[in-house]
């Protein structure tokens, strides 16, 4: 709406008519016209121009001051008529270059001169302090006379902005009305069409212009334009939108049954006022015949459904061919037959790429739905079982090289009228061919039943293919397997071992299962009993990565806490493209889709020190270990499970325990104890009891050993496999038995050195005396040297008091303790270096050192292999010079 202030009463237009036929024009029907005194206001009606374009007012006196302002004059530049009123607006709007200007033009229209222009006008701060606003106007200037006589002037103000983006829009408009590719009608409230777009005229001919006015009836047949125009009603009514709507109707010289998809929305004016209907339609002719093609296609996905549910349910070759005549006999054609490279049967791998057609095949399946029909692909009839191959210029031959189906010729008098021949390609590599026959009176083969029977040879190609690699991945990851485990009998100080492995049965692939026995400086011995949670080579390899970093943590002498939560590490970035590290920061970020694999694993790592025979435990979600003291029953060991490797987040607890000399300890997988058949608890207790119970002796005339400890370790390992069901094939098995047979005390020289100069001394007396003890005089004087370069060190770089330790089995090992935090490290002294060759001069020496922390320092150690015979005693005054 637009509010102009009338209260001038003459103006210079001396044209008193057009004055009263303005006014004529200002009353219009449903306007709210105001008159008080000599000022009338007047309301623009609903739908003026002045609802998009607002329009200020204000007047000027003969002083060229304000002396009337406008509401929307207040809307415009923001200031109040309190403040406006006597303003000079000049001096108030006019930027200080452009007032010398206005002032003339000022005095030009008080002389009673009209003028248009557009004016740059700016604000001045307000007295609120917020800045003045900047705009371009367009302004109109009317001369007028006050009551008085004098000349004053009316002043009509436009937003020079708002008239730009007017034009803008309806530019836009026009575009989109008059490019789209939809038919556009826009129907006003009487359902008549105020306009058209080309595309309108185009399906129902003439001009855009010749559709104005028309109704839905002019469109569509009675019955459809009813429900369509009692759509439109209610669209105009609720204003709710309809989208999709589909309408059928005839287009002029045409008689086919056309389909449009329409969309109706209410349409508003500026001020929100519904001023009639936006019709965009389409055409969907064809999209509706593609769905009657959809239709008749039905039956293909229906045999495709039931292709996908029946063919490839075995791994086996010969009977996933088998299971595609199943499903294509008779519901597709009335005759099939299967043929395969005979290489692929016998196991050998396939060349890559496509074959050439000439190599041998084997048919494998052959199905009929007519009696006493022939077998299908011309020339001699070949049986199931016999091997053939096609001749270089047949068709068959043709779709082998080529990899594209072909139709086979029918015979003269034949029953047969259309062949087709299909390859069986799976992963780029044609594996066989397939050939589907109509006999006559069937409808022949056409382009949409060629393309779903090569989507049937294609699905069966790929569970052949599937096939083929499966029994190969098998093959490969049980040789991985076995490869990865330790070799021959393991041995290890104060233990004695015996071990079983399992393979699953080709069926269930190959596990994750795995076992090793450690050796640890000091005689100890870690058991490592493992599970890769999966199956095939994926599970082999990464139970492969999984053992060696269990050999390379042990090696580093950590606790068996600290070696699982490391083995969690390496695990969680196994399946991480970045390692261990990309998973770690992966495991700080929120969870989101990974495409990542995961491996998961459990574990239990135990390590036992013949010295003390005690051993410590660490689970990470593995069974527990089983423990048969001498006498006793077999039990079960209560050591926590704690998380799979690969889950992280929770620490590993250790439990130690002593084990009395002659106990059994065995450690297992969970294809020993669980089955299909066998749940857990119930194999655990079956493991147990056989453990309890002990085989009988070989002399013993069906008489049981009585006690445990003198057992064969062997023939218990026999025992509890022919005991438990171990034949079920679910699963591979893992077993590791280990008795205790703790180092002698009379093996053992343990001493304790105080902090000063004389215990260097004292230490190689001990050790001379203790291997004079053990007849062991050919390794004295290493020993004695190498005793006195850790003793010494310990002096100088460590802390507390001493501790010497030498332990006698198949080598010799010493071991000086110390309560100093810093490890040695071995550097190569220069030749002008008086110091810096004792760590060499060790190595040089021992068969083996290193160092290792304790709960309170650290231990340096050596071995020394035992005199035999064949091995020769290092020379020490050799190894000495050899340093410079």
């Amino acid at each position: 709406m637009s509010e102009i202030p009338a209260k001038a009463t003459e103006s210079e237009d001396p044209s008193d008519g057009a004055r009263a036929e303005a006014a004529g024009y200002l009353d219009v029907p449903g306007g709210d016209s105001t008159s008080v005194g000599d000022t009338m206001w007047q309301s623009s009606p609903p739908g003026s121009i002045y609802d998009y374009i607002k329009v200020a007012s204000f007047s000027i006196g003969p002083d060229g001051l304000v002396d009337q302002w406008s509401l929307r004059a207040e809307q415009l530049f923001g200031i109040p008529a309190d403040r406006a009123v006597g303003m000079d607006p000049i001096e108030a709007f006019v930027d200080p270059e452009l007032r010398e200007r206005g002032q003339r033009k000022m005095a030009e229209i008080l002389d009673g001169r009209e003028w248009t222009g557009v004016v740059p006008f700016r604000v001045a701060e307000t007295a609120e302090g917020e800045p003045g606003k900047e705009g371009l106007a367009e302004v109109y200037v009317m001369p007028t006379r006050t009551e008085e006589g004098e000349r004053a002037a009316l002043c009509i103000v436009v937003d020079v902005r708002i008239l730009r983006r007017i034009e803008t829009d309806l530019a836009a408009s026009q575009s989109i009305f008059g490019q789209s590719p939809f038919g556009f009608l826009l129907i006003d409230p009487d359902l008549r069409v105020r306009r058209a777009n080309q595309q309108i005229a185009n399906v129902f001919g003439g001009s855009p212009e010749d559709h104005r006015g028309r109704g839905v009836q002019d469109y569509l047949q009675t019955p459809e334009a009813e429900r369509v125009t009692a759509t439109l009603r209610r669209v105009l009514e609720t204003g709710n939108s309809i989208t999709d709507m589909h309408v059928t109707g005839f287009v002029p010289g045409s008689e086919e049954r056309r389909h449009w998809s329409i969309n109706l929305y209410r349409v508003h004016s500026g001020s929100g006022r519904p001023i009639g209907i936006a019709w965009l339609g389409t055409d969907v002719t064809a999209r509706r015949a593609a769905a009657r093609e959809a239709a008749s296609a039905r039956r293909n996905l229906a045999l495709l459904n039931e292709a996908g549910a029946r063919i490839g349910n075995s791994l086996d070759l010969e009977t996933t061919a088998r299971e595609l005549l199943d499903v294509v006999v008779p519901g597709f054609c009335d005759l099939a037959t299967v043929d395969l490279y005979q290489g692929l049967l016998a196991g050998d791998e396939t060349p890559p790429g496509r074959a050439d057609g000439s190599a041998e095949l084997r048919r494998v399946a052959f199905a009929s739905a007519v009696s006493d029909a022939p077998f299908v692909g011309g020339g001699a009839p070949v049986a199931v079982g016999a091997v053939h191959h096609y001749p270089f210029n047949s068709p068959c031959a043709d779709a082998l090289r080529t990899a594209r189906p072909q139709y086979v010729p029918a015979e003269e008098g034949g029953p047969v009228q259309s062949t087709l021949a299909v390859p069986m390609v799976a992963h780029d590599t044609v594996v066989g061919l397939a050939q589907f026959a109509r006999t006559k009176g069937s409808e022949p083969f056409g382009d949409r039943d060629r393309d779903l029977a090569v989507e049937l040879a294609a699905r069966a190609a790929v569970c052949i293919d599937n096939a083929r690699l499966y029994r190969r991945e098998h093959e490969r990851a049980l040789i991985l397997q076995r490869s990865l485990l330790p070799p021959g009998d393991p041995e290890a100080s104060g233990l004695d071992i015996a071990c079983r492995y399992l393979p699953g049965n080709a069926a269930t692939e190959v596990g994750g299962d795995w076992f090793d026995v450690i050796e640890l400086p000091g005689h100890r011995t870690a058991l490592v009993v493992g599970d890769v949670m999966g199956r095939g080579l994926r599970a082999a390899v990464a139970m492969g990565e999984l053992r060696t970093a269990v050999r390379t943590l042990a090696l580093l002498d950590l606790e068996p806490a600290e070696v699982l939560s490391a083995l969690d590490e390496i695990a969680r970035g196994l399946g991480t493209p970045g390692g261990v590290q990309q998973a770690t920061r992966a495991a700080r970020r929120p969870r989101e889709a990974d495409l990542s694999e995961v491996y998961l694993a459990t574990c239990v790592y135990a390590v036992y020190d013949s010295v003390t025979r005690r051993c410590t435990f660490a689970n990470a979600g593995h069974l527990p270990p089983v423990l048969v003291e001498p006498g006793e029953p077999a039990l079960m060991l209560d050591v926590p499970p704690g998380m799979p490797l690969g889950v992280g987040g929770e620490p590993f607890e250790e439990v130690e325990v002593e084990l009395p000399e002659g106990a059994l300890l065995a450690l297992y997988t969970d294809g020993l104890v669980e089955s299909r058949d066998h749940p857990l608890d119930e194999g655990l207790q079956a493991f147990v009891g056989a453990l309890t119970d002990p085989p009988h002796a070989p002399g013993s005339h069906g008489l049981p050993v009585t006690t445990n400890s003198h057992r064969d370790l062997e023939d218990v390992c026999d025992h509890v496999l022919s005991t438990l069901d171990t034949h079920h094939g679910e699963d591979d098995i893992a077993l590791l038995m280990a008795r205790v047979q703790g180092l002698p005390a009379d093996s053992v020289g343990d001493w304790t050195l105080p902090r000063e100069p004389r215990s260097v001394g004292r230490a190689r007396e001990y050790a001379r005396a203790r291997l004079q003890s053990w007849d062991l005089e050919p390794l004295i004087d290493t020993t004695e040297l190498l005793v006195s370069e850790l003793v010494t060190n310990a002096l100088r770089y460590g802390e507390g008091e001493i501790r010497l330790r030498l332990l006698l089995d198949r080598t010799l090992v010493c071991e000086v303790w110390d309560a100093g935090l810093v490890q040695p490290r071995r550097r190569r002294a220069r030749d002008t270096d008086e110091g810096g060759r004792g760590l060499q001069l060790v190595g040089l020496l021992s068969a083996a050192w290193g160092s290792r922390r304790t709960p309170r320092g650290k231990t340096v150690w050596f071995e020394l292999p035992l005199p035999d015979g064949e091995n020769g005693v290092v020379d020490p005054a050799e190894a000495l010079l050899s340093l410079f």
